[in-house]
């Protein structure tokens, strides 16, 4: 098999010394492959190694092509327009220019061979749901869904021969999804993808599985991925007991020789004290009695040390991940109580149901949904008070709101994330912090990293252990797309601590089986024609 990404010995640390790649081989061929593994194992950093964004401190990357690379945060300039994030703006303007009878050199070499390039895009922006949105729209005007899919869209009108994409579904409404899910199938080359959207890796031919600096390969879908793996466990799960017997042979044989060894001593010395033999025969007996007893000790501890050795292996040898433990402050909200007040909803085309206002009473779980565009990310960011729409008024009842937001542009990027932290709970020890972010995973010199090094998904449980472990405690939170970035592992951590949280909950969340297992208790659909409606839970109308 020819492959068209090769990697040899690659390593790489970030400046303050973090190494998050030593030494790895990896090779990737045609075909759609999904890289996985834990948050912070080097997925995101491996891809931008490939997309050459950044450069190994050692071994060597090989790419048979041109490389279309999709990051977990598109750079974004908010004067931008969608022709710029499709990389078409110079070819059109030159276009343009022709059209009014400019035909300099300059605009023909501009426009090249591309004479159809703004059919194109728009034939590309079309498959991906996006036929609304006009080339000189600004990205400033787009939800972050939209953002992603003109990102695809571009990568799409280029066709690159490798296709790297990190987190492609983050804040994909349920339509995006199966779109982009139709342009994988479709892709005919070699794709790397880095995601935890389980729909997504069912439809590659692939799995990298990237674990302790290590990759292994195994052919076929996420389901095969894990049939395979709960085979291999349930292996290591017998081999482990199997060492768990041996060892308990091995000691109890180890205290049997220990008791034989006591007798013939004893035994010895009694003929000795008795002196049925002569002096010399006597002392010999006792010397080789001891040496005897010493060799048969030592081989009984050497068959223990082994036996202890083969079941930390195989202990070793199941996997086991590490997961979040998220302990929520006790937050009880009572059931009277008055959380949240938004009065002075508008809607464009009221229908039927659409609500002028919004109370939120006592530990209520609502689930915000809605398409891509909708205003979704704009509604809970009016609620901390940031833009708030003409004639809105907002009114918290409680003490702790915390925001999440969709981009996790909280952090400071150059102090740790010790200081981080620091920064939303002033009064608390630094052993308190650090006792609170071992359980987010930022244990030792872990939690002494800089923000700006840490992957997506150690970005997410920095800023949630951040509002989570900040005075006061939280008794409202609204999470913009909590789970964008997650292992599946840490998913389902989050889910069951949300789950056992007591306070009032606002989510955004295109997650599906996400929403329906932390309990949520309203469905709210919101659409900036339609406004605000409560919905069934059976029909979310994402």
């Amino acid at each position: 098999m020819s492959f068209s990404i090769v990697c040899q010995d690659v390593s790489f640390a970030w400046e303050d010394g973090t190494q998050v790649l030593d030494g790895l081989d990896a090779a990737f061929g045609t075909g759609r492959t999904g890289l996985m593994g834990v948050n912070g194992s080097g997925k995101s950093t491996l891809l931008k190694l490939i997309a050459g964004e950044l450069r190994p401190a050692s071994g060597t990357i090989s790419v048979a092509g041109e490389v279309g690379y999709l990051p977990q945060n598109l750079p974004l300039g908010t004067a931008r327009t969608v022709a710029d994030l499709l990389g078409i703006s110079e070819a059109r303007a030159a276009l343009l220019a022709i059209e009014r009878g400019e035909a300099t050199e300059e605009n023909f070499a501009a426009v090249g061979d591309d004479w159809d390039v703004e059919e194109r895009a728009r034939a590309e922006l079309d498959r991906l749901g996006l036929d609304h949105l006009g080339l000189d729209r600004t990205v400033a005007t787009l939800s972050g869904g939209e953002t992603v899919m003109v990102g695809l869209a571009a990568l799409f009108l280029a066709r690159p021969d490798v296709l790297l994409l990190d987190e492609p579904t983050n804040n994909l409404d349920l339509d995006a999804r199966r779109r982009l899910y139709d342009a994988v199938t479709a892709w005919p080359g070699v794709l790397v993808v880095v995601s935890h959207d389980r729909a997504l890796l069912d439809r590659v031919d692939e799995i990298a599985d990237l674990r302790d600096g290590e990759i292994r390969n195994f052919g076929g879908n996420l389901t095969e991925y894990e049939e395979a793996l709960a085979i291999e466990r349930e292996a290591a799960e017998r081999m482990v007991r199997a060492a768990e017997t041996h060892l308990r042979k091995q000691k109890r044989e180890l205290e049997e020789a220990h008791v034989k060894l006591a007798r013939r001593v004893r035994y010895g010395n009694k003929m000795y004290e008795q002196k049925r033999e002569p002096k010399i025969i006597m002392q010999e007996r006792k010397r080789q009695a001891q040496v005897a007893a010493g060799k048969h000790r030592i081989m009984h501890e050497e068959r223990l040390a082994d036996a202890k050795e083969k079941l930390t292996e195989a202990e070793e040898a199941i996997r086991d991940d590490a997961e979040i433990r998220v302990k929520l402050p006790a937050t009880e909200v009572p059931a009277g109580r008055t959380v949240l007040t938004v009065t002075g909803l508008t809607a464009a085309e009221p229908e039927p149901g659409t609500m002028d206002e919004l109370i939120v009473r006592g530990p209520e779980r609502i689930a915000l949904v809605g398409p891509n565009g909708a205003g979704k990310t704009t509604f809970l960011r009016a609620l901390v008070g940031d833009s708030v729409p003409e004639g809105m008024a907002v009114k918290v009842g409680v003490d702790g709101l915390r925001y999440l937001p969709q981009r996790l542009d909280v952090l400071d990027e150059d102090v740790s994330v010790v200081d981080n932290v620091r920064t939303f709970a002033p009064s608390a020890s630094v052993n308190t912090i650090r006792g609170g972010l071992a359980r987010f995973l930022f244990r030792g010199a872990r939690a002494d990293q800089l923000a700006g090094t840490l992957s997506g998904g150690e970005r997410f449980r920095a800023v949630l252990a951040s509002l989570l472990l900040a005075e006061p405690a939280p008794q409202l939170l609204l999470l913009d797309e909590p789970t964008n970035n997650l292992d599946m592992a840490s998913a389902r951590q989050l889910s069951q601590a949300l789950e056992a949280y007591q306070g009032a909950l606002i989510v955004v969340s295109h997650d599906l089986p996400f929403l329906r297992g932390i309990g949520i208790t309203r469905w709210l659909r919101i659409d900036r024609r339609t406004g605000l409606t409560e919905i069934d839970e059976e029909e979310p109308g994402q």
